[in-house]
C-alpha cells in the first residue's frame, strides 16, 4: 500500500454549470474568477449570486473555492478592488489567488479570514521567495511555470512545513515568462496583465531585415510559414509519481476559459490517475493506456512536459499550426428526463437522429448509445440539431443520468 499524502486536484471553471462539472468530476478544489480583477476576461466568469450558488454547492460536496483575484493593478483599480474583496468576504470562498502585492495587502485587511495564495503571475521561481510570502501572510504559492520536478523538490526542502505548494500540470503553455507578457498590449492594446490577452503567441510570424524593410522573410517549416512562439501544451498524466515526490500540494488544471468537455475529461484523468497511484503504482503503469487515450478526448495542441524535466527544446513548439486537435465533438450535458422519458439537454454542437455517440460518465464509464428521436422544447421531431444553445429533448438506446457528457468522434 502506497502511503503518500494524496495532493489536491485543483481544476478551473468558466462558469456555474462548469464548476458542478469539475465538482462531480473528480476535483478536490476549483478555481473560478468574478467580473473583475481575474487574468480571464473573455471567459464567462462568475457574477456574484453565480459565485454564492457555486461555493455553496462545492461545500455541500465537500470540495474548495479559491477565487482568482491576480491581475497587476493599477492606482485606478484599488478601490474597486478593496470593495469586491468585502464582497468576497460575506461569500467565503476557501482562498484568494493574488499576485500584487497591493492586492494582497488590501486583502488582508479586508477578509483577513481568507487565505491568500500567490499566483505564478508572481513570478516564484526560489525558496526565499516562498519564505517572504510566507512571512507577509501567505500559506500558499504557485509555481512559476519555468520550474523543474528538482526545483520544485528544493522548495519543499527548504520552506515551512505547513506552506502549500501548487504547480501547473496540464494546460495551455504561455510564451512569456510565468505568464507575464507585453505582446497583447503592444499589438492590440489589450493588456495580458489586466486579464485582455489576445494570445499573439499563437499569432503566424514572419521576419524582416533591416535593409529591406517591407520585405518579409517566411520562417517557415512548410509553404504555410511558422508560428514561432505557439508552445504544446503540458500534460504530465505519465508522470504522476514524479509529481507526488517532488512534494508539490495542488496539481493544478490550466483553463479557465474551457468547455465542461475540457473540464471533465481531464478532472475525472487525473482523479484516476492520482487514486491509482495511491491504491498501488502498479495499478497506475497497467492503466497508463487508459490515460493516454482519455486526455485526448478534448480539445488540446499536442502534449509537453514543459520544463519540468529540464529546458524545452525545439520540439517543444508547434510550428505549422496554430489550431487544436479535437478527437471528440462536445454535444451538450444530460440534464432530467421529460414526461416521455426523453433527456433534456442544451445543445453545443450538431448531432443528428441516428447518430452514434458517446454518453461519458464522472466514474470514468463511456457508454457508446444512438440517438433514437430529437424533439425541439415544444415537442416537435426534428432530423438534427443544428442550433447551438436550443432545448432539446432526446431520446438515447440507453439513458444518460444527470450530469453525464454527450460527445461523439470528431
Amino acid at each position: 500500500m502506497n502511503k503518500r499524502k494524496s495532493p489536491e486536484l485543483l481544476v478551473p471553471a468558466s462558469c456555474l454549470e462548469v464548476l458542478k462539472i469539475a465538482v462531480l468530476y473528480g476535483a478536490d478544489a476549483v478555481y473560478i474568477g468574478g467580473e473583475a480583477f481575474g487574468l480571464r476576461a473573455k471567459a464567462k466568469n462568475f457574477s456574484m449570486e453565480d459565485m454564492e450558488a457555486g461555493i455553496l454547492f462545492a461545500h455541500e460536496h465537500g470540495v474548495k473555492v479559491y477565487v482568482t483575484v491576480n491581475i497587476l493593478a493599477h492606482n485606478r483599480d484599488l478601490e474597486g478592488a478593496r470593495q469586491y474583496l468585502r464582497e468576497l468576504r460575506i461569500l467565503g470562498p476557501d482562498g484568494l489567488i493574488i499576485a500584487d502585492p497591493g492586492i494582497f495587502r488590501i486583502a488582508g485587511e479586508e477578509c483577513p479570514e481568507i487565505p491568500r495564495h500567490i499566483s505564478t503571475q508572481a513570478n516564484n521561481t526560489n525558496y526565499e521567495t516562498y519564505r517572504f510570502w510566507y512571512e507577509l501572510g501567505a500559506r500558499r504559492v504557485v509555481t512559476a511555470r519555468e520550474l523543474s520536478l528538482l526545483e520544485i523538490r528544493e522548495i519543499r526542502e527548504n520552506i515551512p512545513e505547513d506552506m502549500e505548494i501548487e504547480t501547473f500540470i496540464h494546460g495551455a503553455m504561455c510564451i512569456s515568462y510565468s505568464g507575464r507578457c507585453l505582446l497583447s498590449n503592444y499589438f492590440t492594446g489589450r493588456d495580458a496583465n489586466q486579464g485582455a490577452c489576445t494570445h499573439p503567441c499563437r499569432w503566424k510570424y514572419a521576419v524582416m531585415e533591416e535593409s529591406r524593410p517591407g520585405e518579409y522573410l517566411p520562417v517557415y517549416e512548410n509553404e504555410r510559414g511558422t508560428f514561432i512562439f505557439n508552445s504544446k501544451d503540458l500534460c504530465m498524466i505519465e508522470h504522476i509519481p514524479d509529481l507526488l515526490e517532488a512534494g508539490a500540494d495542488s496539481l493544478k488544471i490550466e483553463g479557465r476559459m474551457k468547455t465542461a468537455l475540457y473540464v471533465a475529461t481531464v478532472a475525472r484523468t487525473y482523479r484516476k490517475a492520482i487514486d491509482d497511484y495511491l491504491r498501488d503504482p502498479a495499478l497506475y503503469r497497467e492503466h497508463l493506456p487508459w490515460y493516454r487515450e482519455q486526455i485526448t478526448g478534448c480539445t488540446y495542441r499536442r502534449f509537453t512536459t514543459g520544463f519540468f524535466y529540464g529546458k524545452p527544446s525545439e520540439q517543444d513548439q508547434i510550428y505549422d499550426s496554430n489550431t487544436y486537435a479535437q478527437d471528440y465533438v462536445y454535444l451538450g450535458i444530460a440534464g432530467e428526463r421529460d414526461g416521455q422519458g426523453r433527456t433534456v439537454m442544451e445543445q453545443k454542437n450538431k448531432f443528428s437522429a441516428g447518430e452514434s455517440v458517446e454518453i461519458m460518465k464522472p466514474d470514468g464509464g463511456n457508454i457508446s448509445v444512438k440517438v433514437l428521436e430529437i424533439c425541439d422544447g415544444e415537442g416537435n421531431f426534428q432530423e438534427s440539431a443544428p442550433h447551438p444553445k436550443q432545448e432539446l429533448h432526446v431520446r438515447f438506446s440507453e439513458d444518460p443520468e444527470p450530469w453525464d457528457i454527450i460527445r461523439k468522434k470528431a
